[in-house]
């Protein structure tokens, strides 16, 4: 599971951001002590640092430049200083990425997970997909849960990763038909269905009953053990 620290002291911003980033899957731990960030990174070694530039005591800029003295971390600054020169400023002490707030969560979402993906895919690590301790191999089309491992047909990879890149959104039958055509898979209603059952039947050998829920009416959706 990849690891996300949120370093913003508002903390009404700072959990609805956590909130929608753990519904996506990511752990996603709140910086709590601002007077002693570095520690807590080098605790919790996290994939991907949210940066907010006022702060108590040190303001992100400064934070910044002391992160990139011992580490490539990526960090995307989240702040409502909105002028040039503060995102010029932040690029130039080493920040990979900006986003200005307000922001609405889809674009945060899909800048986290492009920022990720050329950080971790550039570095020859495993392009992996996570759902809680869930992965899907983007290389090989194996979902992986429990040291058990299932080998997927083409259909059924294309299904869970569009599954999985939506986290616990609901997925329509039509988007989804309509991702299986983009990948050059001829598919109808009833080519969907039967590759949701097997999808399902293999996910159940893994020990994961129920990971596919279906919203009737509406289409398929992931949903944690817990849940």
């Amino acid at each position: 599971m990849q690891k996300i620290l949120l370093i913003e002291d508002d903390k009404v911003i700072s959990q609805l951001v956590a909130k929608n980033l753990r519904n996506w899957s990511y752990e996603v731990e709140e910086v709590a002590d601002f007077q002693d960030i570095l520690s807590q990174i080098d605790r919790f070694q996290p994939h991907l640092i949210l940066l907010d530039i006022g702060l108590p005591f040190f303001n992100g800029y400064y934070w910044c430049q002391e992160i990139r003295k011992a580490s490539r971390i990526p960090i995307m600054f989240l702040s409502s200083h909105d002028q040039p020169m503060d995102i010029v400023m932040a690029i130039n002490m080493g920040a990979d990425d900006y986003v200005t707030k307000p922001f609405e969560m889809t674009v945060l979402l899909a800048k986290i997970q492009g920022l990720l993906r050329r950080t971790y895919d550039f570095v020859g690590e495993q392009s992996l997909l996570w759902f809680g301790e869930i992965s899907l191999d983007l290389k090989t089309m194996q979902v992986q849960y429990d040291q058990k491992v299932e080998e997927l047909t083409k259909n059924e990879f294309q299904i869970l990763r569009v599954l999985f890149e939506h986290g616990q959104e609901v997925v329509s039958r039509e988007e989804l038909m309509r991702q299986l055509w983009n990948s050059d898979i001829f598919v109808d209603d009833n080519t969907l269905s039967v590759n949701m059952a097997r999808l399902r039947k293999k996910l159940d050998e893994l020990g994961l009953p129920g990971l596919i829920a279906t919203k009737k009416g509406v289409g398929y959706g992931l949903v944690k053990a817990h849940d």
